[in-house]
């Protein structure tokens, strides 16, 4: 490890960092908590949170605004679907605004948020909560590892 290492592709980098709204409203943040551990390039942050991370070093401190194509892409009206309410556990107290983790058939588990409930359907929106919005990304490096570390 050198304190001088730059974060690129590969990087285990150890951070705080925060999500916010424009209007100062956060969505999230580790910033007074435990701080996150990622591997560029794994996936875990889409490729326009990786790229504000690109070249920062242990100690940099840094706050971008994002557009929607940059975090989280924009809002898709055919990410909204309609699912048959026996595909719901029946004790489960279906409302707008409840989040669910569904499994989609490559075994991966993506979120999706009630939007309407009906007596045999209901809508999910498949988008991320953050689509469509931009996003104030901040960030304050702790410690960064070279991908051969």
């Amino acid at each position: 490890m050198s304190d001088t290492a730059r974060i690129r592709s590969g990087s285990r980098v150890l951070m705080h960092f925060s999500l916010a709204l424009p209007d100062g409203t956060e969505a999230v943040s580790t910033f007074g908590g435990e701080p996150e551990q990622v591997i560029l390039g794994d996936g875990s942050l889409t490729q326009g949170l990786e790229m504000a991370l690109i070249g920062l070093k242990k100690g940099d401190r840094q706050t971008l605004e994002l557009t929607p194509m940059q975090a989280f892409g924009l809002w898709d009206e055919d990410k909204l679907q309609w699912m048959p309410r026996s595909d719901f556990a029946p004790e489960l107290m279906l409302e707008p605004g409840l989040t669910i983790a569904f499994e989609t058939p490559s075994g991966e588990e993506v979120p999706g948020t009630i939007t309407e409930v009906g007596e045999r359907r209901v809508n999910v929106d498949f988008n991320h909560p953050l689509a469509g919005v931009d996003i104030v990304f901040s960030v304050e490096i702790l410690e960064v590892l070279d991908p051969e570390s």
